[in-house]
């Protein structure tokens, strides 16, 4: 069994590196262990194959360094939040034990998003309950991250992770996906301004990190108060 520090979730092959791929490279350079878990293959996708995704996928999370990647095989477009979807989430988490679970917000354009990131939630729960699937030992990650990335119209973000030095990366970690980038001008929840999509990550990515005065940023949201022990170490300056 494989144990990680880091955990991301998301509906379709694609998702983490557009949202978080940043973050997961920068674990990945800090000593960190991170894992991806997919939860459908992408068949409903207008470009490519779910074996050409697969593959794309397995390339990608090698350019990022995860540890772990794997794919539930939920329908593209018909994930739902059961108990049944909830149980197969928590057993990953149980066998992972990450401290932190990386997610989609809360709010998005495609009907998967918001649903896996209640799912996430409640699976995240549901893991530390012993009587379900008894047979692996309960664990309950400590956090639960929603990336904001391309969302913030909805949520002011709590935090913003510093990626400047994992951002080339994160872009090669997109490059793999030719079937769904080759020419791409929008994808996931960026929206489209003319740009080639390289270019609108690059964009919104300065912008986040200009919001903790570093190049890049990728964007988090909590439902829990940040905790701070003390007020004279903190960063980002106000003028």
């Amino acid at each position: 069994m494989k144990r990680v520090d880091v955990l991301a979730i998301a509906a379709h092959p694609d998702d983490i590196e557009l949202l978080c791929g940043g973050t997961l490279i920068r674990s990945h350079m800090l000593g960190r262990q991170t894992a991806i878990l997919d939860l459908a293959a992408g068949e409903m996708a207008s470009r490519g194959t779910p074996d050409l995704r697969a593959k794309e996928a397995a390339k990608a999370a090698k350019v990022m360094g995860v540890a772990v990647r794997e794919n539930l095989g939920l329908p593209d477009g018909g994930i739902q939040n059961t108990p049944e979807t909830r149980a197969k989430v928590a057993l990953v988490i149980r066998r992972l034990q990450p401290r932190v679970v990386i997610t989609h917000s809360q709010h998005g354009r495609h009907p998967d998003h918001p649903i896996v990131a209640q799912l996430v939630r409640d699976a995240c729960f549901v893991a530390g309950l012993k009587k379900i699937e008894p047979k692996v030992a309960p664990h309950r990650p400590l956090k639960v991250l929603h990336a904001l990335s391309f969302r913030e119209d909805n949520q002011k973000p709590t935090f913003v992770v510093d990626i400047t030095e994992a951002f080339e990366k994160k872009l090669e970690a997109i490059g793999c996906y030719e079937s769904q980038f080759g020419d791409a001008v929008q994808a996931g929840e960026v929206y489209p301004n003319g740009d080639p999509l390289h270019d609108l990550i690059r964009h919104h990515a300065a912008h986040y990190g200009s919001l903790i005065r570093c190049r890049y940023g990728e964007p988090f949201y909590t439902t829990e108060t940040m905790r701070v022990e003390d007020v004279a170490s903190l960063e980002v300056a106000t003028f």
